[in-house]
């Protein structure tokens, strides 16, 4: 029998600081998050992040928490749910940090009598801190607890023609009526490091201004070169010109290189420039989360109506938005059929 299992980042159970901390310590313990040896990992989180953060990030969460709990569960639930009711097979919901675990997605498949599952990362792009470490945790789990079932992932979508369109349509729906003068693309940052990592040609990726626009294998898992297609290709589609559109990275951590430009500055720096009016959207993100509803929309606002700026106009992630539904339902069923996916 099939069953998908879509899983998403996860969240605190709460916004208490005591939740709060136990959900940084697994995330950021993650060996694809921090890639640092254990021990200067556990220095780094366990003896510092962890001791001034979790206060901090708490006050954050609330900001943004909403009456049904955290915004990325719940609207990842309502995706999981309108999904169910065009397929018909079971779909299992689960997050890669926090108590929905994985582990527990494949349990609630199992004994519905599942034995072959598509896992569906919730990331239109490749990243080792995303997609490779649900894909690797999975699969730990199918060989240690449910070694009778197999497992087929979604690859990265970034590209897939039906996706631009769906998240152009989204972007054009909410700016319609908006007389923006930028629209700013912001991808969740990730050090420089980890697109060298990723380079299967242990070559190409020179993080300089051609190698993202020179074909190479290793674009099937680079990062940012699929950040940079994404804004490309919704830069096509919606016939925006040359100079008013450009992509950023948010949400970097610690003092190495990550990559750049940085969302923030970028915001600073339009503001100074003399740019009244601009839209964000954060392509990066398949639900709102507090990287997107507190981060940009309430930070980055403050950013720039302080830099001079006027009109601030956040687009929301695809959440549950029905063509987004009706994509992936598409890509669940073509997979029941023929058990491959174009994507």
């Amino acid at each position: 029998m099939k069953g998908v299992l879509l899983v998403n980042l996860g969240s605190p159970d709460s916004p208490k600081p005591k939740d709060v901390k136990k959900y940084l310590g697994e995330f950021l313990m993650d060996e694809r998050v921090i890639d640092v040896p254990l021990w200067a990992r556990t220095l780094l989180v366990k003896g510092i992040i962890l001791n001034t953060r979790p206060k901090a990030s708490a006050k954050a969460y609330k900001k943004i928490w909403w009456k049904e709990g955290s915004p990325l569960i719940v609207l990842s639930e309502r995706l999981q749910n309108k999904i169910q009711n065009q397929v018909d097979f079971p779909v299992a919901l689960a997050m890669r940090y926090g108590s929905m675990t994985i582990k527990n997605g494949l349990q609630e498949l199992v004994d519905k009598g599942v034995n072959e599952v598509f896992l569906i990362p919730l990331y239109p792009q490749f990243a080792m801190a995303t997609t490779e470490t649900i894909l690797v945790l999975a699969e730990d789990i199918r060989k240690e607890h449910f070694s009778n079932i197999t497992i087929q992932d979604l690859k990265a979508f970034y590209n897939n023609t039906n996706y631009i369109k769906v998240l152009s349509n989204s972007i054009a729906k909410h700016l319609e009526g908006k007389d923006y003068e930028h629209l700013l693309f912001s991808y969740h940052g990730v050090p420089e490091r980890h697109i060298r990592k990723s380079d299967v040609t242990k070559s190409h990726c020179k993080i300089d201004g051609s190698c993202c626009a020179t074909a190479s294998p290793a674009h099937e898992f680079c990062y940012r070169h699929q950040c940079k297609e994404v804004t490309r290709l919704v830069g096509i589609a919606l016939s925006l010109k040359e100079g008013t559109f450009s992509t950023s990275f948010q949400s970097r951590l610690g003092f190495d290189p990550w990559l750049q430009p940085y969302t923030d500055r970028t915001i600073e720096r339009l503001g100074k420039k003399g740019v009244k009016k601009m839209a964000i959207v954060t392509p990066a993100f398949v639900s709102d989360c507090l990287e997107t509803l507190e981060e940009i929309a309430i930070e980055g606002e403050e950013i720039f109506l302080e830099m001079g700026g006027k009109d601030f106009t956040t687009v929301p992630c695809l959440n549950d938005n029905k063509e987004f539904v009706d994509l992936l339902s598409n890509w669940i069923n073509e997979w029941a059929v023929s058990e491959t996916v174009t994507a």
